[in-house]
């Protein structure tokens, strides 16, 4: 609250010195900037608890999948080592009835 008690004396004392056009035109637009920064701070003030949960539940998102996706590789693995495993009992038993046919 400072600097708003102290703007006003500020712009006081510079019309009383009679500033030239562009250098009012300066101090305008610096103020509009300036008061603009303060609506956008506190928008984004007011808006980040919503972005924040949006966020965390994109992070929770991208973490089920991951999972998902792990799980169906491991489920993958394990349909191929099963499927390794049938062929070589297969082929066992064929080399074994071979043999047997073969004595």
């Amino acid at each position: 609250m400072e600097t708003v008690q102290e703007l006003i004396p500020l712009a006081k004392e510079m019309m009383s010195q009679k500033p030239s056009r562009k250098l009012v035109k300066l101090y305008v637009l610096g103020s509009v900037l300036a008061f603009f920064g303060v609506v956008l701070i506190l928008v984004e003030t007011v808006c980040s608890p919503f972005t924040a949960c949006s966020r965390l539940r994109d992070e929770e998102a991208a973490g089920a999948e991951l999972r998902a996706a792990r799980e169906r590789q491991a489920l993958r693995t394990q349909t191929r080592l099963h499927k390794g495993k049938q062929q070589e009992a297969a082929l066992c038993s064929r080399a074994l009835s071979k043999r047997l046919q073969g004595s």
